[in-house]
């Protein structure tokens, strides 16, 4: 249920904007460059 969210969300936000994607649920290394007013981090030790 959660991955077809998160596909649907990906093919949604792809009609306006380019959209890489991972494996889903997967650890993966990624780097972030911060340029602008926020930064939003969503974090659980629940998985």
């Amino acid at each position: 249920m959660a991955s077809d969210f998160y596909d649907a969300f990906n093919q949604k936000l792809a009609q306006e904007v380019p959209v890489q994607t991972g494996i889903f649920g997967a650890d993966m290394q990624v780097e972030l460059v911060n340029d602008g007013p926020v930064t939003i981090i969503l974090d659980t030790k629940n998985r």
